[in-house]
């Protein structure tokens, strides 16, 4: 056995599916060790792409993602996607490959520091000096990355520590002859460095996953809760992605909500929690609602921008905040009550104790009402006509081709963003977008990792046709892989989330305008199909179409040109 092989049977010990890669001669052992033991090896064409996919199979399952790249320009190239996973407190195991042991420093291809690179972006990180280390490293890799406030981590492994022992022998040229004094003292210095490598290397343990418990909020905390709770008349729940980081308790946390009878909002990765249609969940107004709430409820959401860092609460409420972060507990806003603990199990908690209370059906009923006034404005709004098709209307046309085994993901600006406005995701994590960090390039990662681990889902990526310049290439890897989905590009010829303000205050389109491009063909040219979408009487006959492409094993995109609105007029964020 060589290292690659100790590797890949670590990962399948710790329930690894599959592994993201873009190859590379430093890793080639790990991903042919996966490969013959039954760990599927999916190759992207940017390494960005890979870790994106590993973030989406961490946030779907709870086991952490794996992403292999190579050394240097591998490893650089997943720096944005790792810095998006931490912000989004995703567990994500990236394993990079690196120069030899005995040649850091010497001018080796793709040799940096690349511990420094992952300092500030990675929760921990490990350099591995010896095969019979590797194990160790990636038990404690896998434990780091869920324990506490889940994130990313790195592990290093240098190249010689991967191939077979005979071979990295001759690399270091232990076996030459006629050697001079000065050659023979090199090699029995190089001797004594590759029988460190490999000492013990056949002796590894087993991989045995250690168990994670999340932390459990304090029950004096949770009852201090429930005592203003009851006593409010105005109550909201604010629930975040970090109140879904368990898995296997969204449904418990989605029962614990409705029992609790609190009218509530969801972002991030709680989006669909309570369904397409559940009476308590509000979509609309929420900062309008905040400011007439007199107790809000924050589960796993920090009060940064989003909240207008904390400044849509008023001060006269109650706040109440769960988080996992010490950190995120108290950013910008310090709590009444601060729980340190599971967001999730913290409502669950809460639930035990607190009884609906029906003096809040009159200020439900006043949020409802405020929803079905916005809901027919939109429906009002998706009827003005625009060139080619009102992105509204289309917006309107893809929630209603969803079914219950839809999963979306929403990679883009403007037209992603009225898409959320809009869209109803089906069902607990049925959504994917990047999180705080509103990073452009997620999708086709997101997509390719969400499809993987519910083969049975249909899963629309929702693309701004900007942010498809980032990954359009990647349909290439639906094709290559058998990734059946739908892809639908709000095409609207510009950065229009940018150009909205930029023009009004600086009265110059500059570097925000693109052109009506032919991706329906691009997708086309990789293998897939491409439908053109330009006229808003077709929509749903193209969108079924696309679905229908996708249920028969091709991945599909409806290039869809759509006009300019203001429905998200003023809507940037600082």
């Amino acid at each position: 056995m060589h290292g690659g092989d100790h590797v890949a049977l670590a990962l399948q010990a710790h329930g690894v599916r599959f592994v993201f890669t873009l190859t590379g001669g430093h890793i080639a052992p790990i991903l042919v060790g996966c490969r013959q033991r039954g760990v599927r090896v999916i190759d992207t064409r940017h390494e960005a792409t890979a870790v994106f996919a590993a973030d989406a199979v961490a946030r779907l399952t709870g086991v952490p993602g794996v992403a292999v790249v190579t050394a240097g320009p591998g490893v650089t190239n997943t720096i944005t996607a790792i810095k998006n996973a931490q912000m989004a407190q995703s567990p994500v195991v990236l394993i990079g490959g690196a120069a030899a042991t005995a040649l850091r420093g010497r001018g080796a291809l793709q040799d940096i520091d690349q511990m420094a690179l992952m300092q500030s972006i990675t929760k921990w990180r490990r350099s591995v000096g010896r095969v019979r280390d590797i194990v160790p490293a990636l038990e404690e890799a896998f434990y780091q990355a869920r324990s506490g406030v889940p994130g990313p981590v790195f592990v290093e492994l240098p190249i010689d520590l991967l191939y077979d022992e005979q071979l990295v022998r001759q690399w270091y040229g232990l076996k030459r002859s006629g050697r001079s004094p000065a050659q023979w003292v090199v090699q029995r210095y190089l001797g004594w460095w590759v029988n460190r490598l490999f000492t013990g290397a056949q002796e590894q343990p087993t991989a045995t996953p250690r168990p994670v418990d999340a932390p459990d909020p304090e029950d004096r905390a949770v009852r201090a809760a429930a005592l203003r709770l009851v006593q409010s008349q105005r109550p909201l729940l604010l629930a975040g992605s970090q109140a879904m980081l368990d898995t296997a308790s969204v449904d418990a946390l989605a029962a614990a909500i409705t029992r609790l009878g609190v009218p509530t909002y969801l972002s991030g990765m709680a989006r669909g929690l309570l369904g397409a249609n559940h009476p308590l969940q509000m979509r609309h107004r929420r900062r309008e609602a905040l400011r007439e709430a007199d107790l809000v409820i924050l589960v796993g959401v920090p009060c940064d921008f989003r909240l207008d860092y904390g400044n849509h609460i008023p001060r006269r409420a109650t706040l109440i905040a769960a988080n996992r972060s010490r950190t995120d507990l108290t950013l910008n806003r310090r709590p009444d009550i601060a729980v340190l603990g599971d967001p999730a199990r913290f409502v669950r908690m809460l639930a035990e104790r607190v009884l609906p209370g029906e003096h809040w059906n009159e200020w439900i009923d006043r949020l409802r009402q405020r929803d079905a006034e916005r809901e027919a404005e939109i429906v009002r709004q998706a009827a003005e006509p625009t060139a080619y098709v009102n992105p509204i209307h289309l917006c309107r046309m893809i929630n209603q081709t969803l079914t219950d085994r839809s999963i979306v993901v929403a990679d883009g600006g403007d037209f992603v963003a009225t898409a959320s406005y809009i869209v109803r995701p089906p069902r607990p994590l049925s959504w994917l977008d990047p999180g705080p960090f509103g990073t452009l390039g997620v999708g086709a990662g997101f997509a390719l990792g969400a499809k993987l681990c519910q083969p049975d889902a249909d899963v629309w990526l929702l693309y701004g046709d900007g942010s498809a310049g980032y990954s359009l290439v990647e349909f290439d890897t639906f094709v290559r892989h058998n990734i059946p989905l739908v892809a639908v590009v709000g095409n609207d010829a510009g950065w229009t989330q940018i150009a909205r303000e930029q023009v009004e205050l600086l009265h110059d389109d500059v570097a925000t305008t693109l052109a009506y491009s032919d991706y329906d063909r691009v997708a086309g040219g990789f293998g897939a199909v491409g439908y053109r979408l330009d006229d808003p009487e077709l929509a749903e006959e193209t969108l079924h179409q696309a679905r229908q492409t996708a249920a028969q094993g091709k991945p599909a995109l409806v290039n869809a040109l759509i006009g300019k609105t203001d429905f998200r007029k003023g809507s940037i964020s600082m």
